[in-house]
Parts: structure tokens; C-alpha cells; sequence
């Protein structure tokens, strides 16, 4: 099996990294799924077992800076805080960073900053890791094709190559042994009236990351033999419904596969389970709503939190519904390779 650290190797083209510039910065947004990746092929490498599409969240993100630190160990600011270095997240960023400039490369100071809640089942983790890996392209001054670059960030959080663009992205399973061909990329789409809502019902950080709960679950859950499978089907069915603008094909798809993600996780041993109490209540109301004619979805990540998905037609009605509901139109934010 391919070590993490010669996959990086090759998907930077084997340089030899120094900083051209004392510091950089990049924004990527969070993305949210539609058609869930859960369930890795391949662990280290972030490898998945099914292709994912997902819809970024515009503004709502992580915004990173890297600057050349004067200290000789690196330092991880997060949301204002600087971590202490031997704790999880610092851990990681400082062994993510390693696989651009080796482990006696210049220590570096990141700072990041999340526009939505940490560890909360809203995709903190991709767009960390994918401002992180643009920040460190513009650091190490990369040149790069985006599949790459989008490859590296998969080492960092699997669903961060999807959050290198805005839009709908695709990420591709791939085949590969070295991931190569596991990356993401953007669609063509066009589809102005379609709207995401955030309902953060919670921001407190899950018990059981996403990681864990991958590996939980694909070790012990049977059900979890027919979920590649649908995640194919539905990702055909999703491609369909944003071909034709049908919100009816892409609502009912989205909330099905969420809903049937979600069914391997109780189905794991011991069981998971991310939603609370208020989780299920708005997953009612959206339902009771539906029942009473309003075209309104959601769909869920690894997380307690819900995201909606409705027509800007319906807005005033769903924000009604959900008056602290932040509303999102797709892809509309800022270029993350710009």
C-alpha cells in the first residue's frame, strides 16, 4: 500500500518546497453534499468508496493565512485561538504541512478563521483544509494542475478537494492505487433560482468525527454493503435533475440518500447517531411543510445540523418556517483559485 507521504510526493510532482514569499493567503468555501461520500476504499489516503457531488456555500467558509514563523515549531491559530501544539487539530495541520515541505522544512504560523461552525456536521474540516492546501500552493509558489492540487487536499479531509471550487463539484472515486485519479472538479450548471439554507441547530463539536465515524461503520454495519450502489444511482439521478432544473427530482434525491447515509450510521455497532432531539423536530416540520404543498428539502452531513433546499420563489415561506435560517444561494462567493 502506497504511504501517504509518497502520494504527496507524486502529486506535487516530486518538488522540493521552500517559501518563495514570507506569508499567503487563501478562502475556501464549505461545501455540502448532496451525493454523500461515506465509506473510504483506501483510509490513509482518503480514498472513497463512491463518487460525491456538492454544492459550495458561497461566503460561508474558511479563511487561512501562512506566514514563515520566526519559532522553530509551528503554530495554529484557530477562530483567534492559538491551539496548543500538541493538541489534535495543531497535530494534524503541522503533519499536513509536513507532506509540502518535509519534516524539516521552515515552521510556519497558520492562521484560520471559519465563517461557519466548527466540527458541527457543516464541512469546517473541507474548507479548512482546502484554504490551507491554496495558501500553501501560494507560499511554496506551486504550479500545479487543479486535479493535484485538489488530490492534496483529500489528504487533509476527503471532502476538502471538493471545496478548491465553488459551484457544484464533482469529486471522482477514481481507481488508483496512489489516488491520482481521486479528485474533484467543477460542473457546468445554471440554475439561478435554486437556494441552500443553513439551519445551524447546534455548534457544539460532534462527539465522533466524521473519520471515526467513516471507518465505525464500514468495519460493522451490513446495510452498508448497498450503499455504493445507490450512491451511484442517485448521483445519475442528481445530474438529471440539475440538467433539467427539476427541484422535485433533486430534493427527493438529496433527502434519500442523506436519509439512507444516516441509516448506516444506526445501523453501525455501537450505534451512531448525530442528530439531537431538534434535529429530528425540523426534519417534521419540513415534512408537515412538504405534506402542505411547499417544495422544501434538506439533506445532512455527519452532523446534528440540517441544510435545506428550496426555490427562491418559496424563501419568504421557508424563512418563515425557519426564521434563523441563513440563507445561501449557491456557489455565489468568492473564487477560491483567484
Amino acid at each position: 500500500m502506497i504511504a501517504i507521504e509518497q502520494a504527496a510526493a507524486l502529486y506535487l510532482q516530486q518538488q522540493a518546497l521552500q517559501p518563495q514569499q514570507s506569508q499567503a493567503s487563501a478562502f475556501a468555501p464549505s461545501n455540502i453534499a448532496l451525493c454523500k461520500y461515506w465509506g473510504k476504499r483506501q483510509a490513509a489516503l482518503n480514498l472513497p468508496m463512491n463518487a460525491s457531488l456538492s454544492l459550495s456555500l458561497g461566503e460561508l467558509g474558511t479563511h487561512t493565512q501562512v506566514r514563515v514563523a520566526e519559532a522553530k515549531e509551528d503554530q495554529v491559530i484557530l477562530n483567534g485561538r492559538r491551539l496548543a501544539a500538541d493538541s489534535r487539530f495543531a497535530t494534524k495541520v503541522s503533519q499536513f504541512i509536513d507532506l509540502f515541505r518535509g519534516p524539516q522544512g521552515q515552521a510556519l504560523v497558520v492562521d484560520t478563521r471559519n465563517t461557519i461552525p466548527t466540527a458541527a456536521g457543516l464541512a469546517s474540516s473541507a474548507s479548512g483544509f482546502a484554504a490551507l492546501t491554496l495558501a500553501l500552493s501560494r507560499l511554496y509558489g506551486l504550479q500545479l494542475p487543479y486535479s493535484h492540487l485538489s488530490a492534496m487536499a483529500r489528504l487533509g479531509s476527503g471532502s476538502a478537494c471538493r471545496s478548491l471550487f465553488q459551484g457544484l463539484v464533482e469529486w471522482h472515486a477514481g481507481e488508483r492505487e496512489d489516488g491520482l485519479d481521486s479528485y474533484a472538479e467543477p460542473l457546468q450548471w445554471h440554475w439561478p433560482e435554486l437556494r441552500l439554507g443553513v439551519l445551524a441547530l447546534t455548534q457544539e463539536e460532534k462527539k465522533v468525527d466524521s473519520r471515526a465515524g467513516m471507518n465505525r461503520t464500514t468495519d460493522t454495519c451490513l446495510l452498508y454493503q448497498q450503499w455504493p450502489a445507490q450512491a451511484a444511482r442517485d448521483l445519475r439521478l442528481l445530474k438529471q435533475a440539475f440538467a433539467e432544473r427539476d427541484l422535485k427530482l433533486l430534493g427527493e434525491t438529496a433527502e434519500h440518500n442523506a436519509l439512507s447515509m444516516h441509516a448506516t450510521m444506526i445501523a453501525t455497532w455501537p450505534p451512531l447517531l448525530y442528530w439531537l432531539p431538534e434535529s429530528v423536530a425540523a426534519m417534521q416540520q419540513v415534512w408537515q411543510a412538504r405534506a402542505e404543498g411547499l417544495a422544501l428539502y434538506f439533506t445532512m452531513d455527519a452532523g446534528p445540523n440540517l441544510k435545506l433546499i428550496f426555490s427562491q420563489q418559496q424563501q419568504p415561506q421557508v424563512q418563515a418556517l425557519f426564521p434563523q435560517l441563513q440563507v445561501v444561494i449557491p456557489g455565489d462567493g468568492p473564487n477560491p483559485l483567484v
